[in-house]
């Protein structure tokens, strides 16, 4: 059964540990480079842990964690979402099983209402994704400079 966790202040470290490895993947599609301690940095990062209005979630397969993401409201295309996913990943073992899919539905029923998200053309898999669960709410696509593409849609 899928869960997903909101963080709090102790999984921090996971948390990181967990976006330095999403950073490493996600170097296929962007220029992504580490710091002179070989992490990625992330400015908003902490604010995760102090903002309300910003979270972090993790997703277990029963008690497996398989992914997490990071969502706030602040919008790519200059709108008022109430969520945007800045962050999104189903680690390595768990794609192909429908684990995103089933994810991402369980995300949106939680946290219904107006959403963005981005992603790169150059992500085949990611592309797939979104459009596939977001189908059903017809989304709005805006195109972006990179190679890049924001989906605008309500979940209500």
């Amino acid at each position: 059964m899928i869960r997903l966790v909101e963080t709090q202040l102790e999984h921090k470290e996971l948390l990181w540990n967990l976006y330095q490895k999403y950073c490493h993947e996600l170097t296929k599609y962007y220029d992504n480079e580490m710091d002179e301690t070989g992490n990625y940095p992330y400015r908003y990062f902490d604010a995760y842990f102090t903002e309300p209005e910003r979270k972090a979630l993790l997703f277990y397969d029963d008690s497996q964690l398989v992914g997490f993401t990071m969502i706030n409201p602040y919008s790519f295309i200059g709108e008022k979402p109430d969520y945007v996913v800045a962050e999104f990943t189903i680690f390595p073992r768990y794609r192909n099983k429908h684990m995103a899919s089933q994810v991402v539905e369980a995300m949106f029923r939680q946290y219904p209402g107006n959403w963005e998200l981005k992603y790169s053309q150059k992500n085949a898999a990611a592309e797939g994704l979104w459009n596939k669960v977001t189908a059903q709410y017809h989304p709005r696509t805006h195109l972006c400079e990179d190679d890049e593409v924001v989906l605008a849609f309500c979940t209500k």
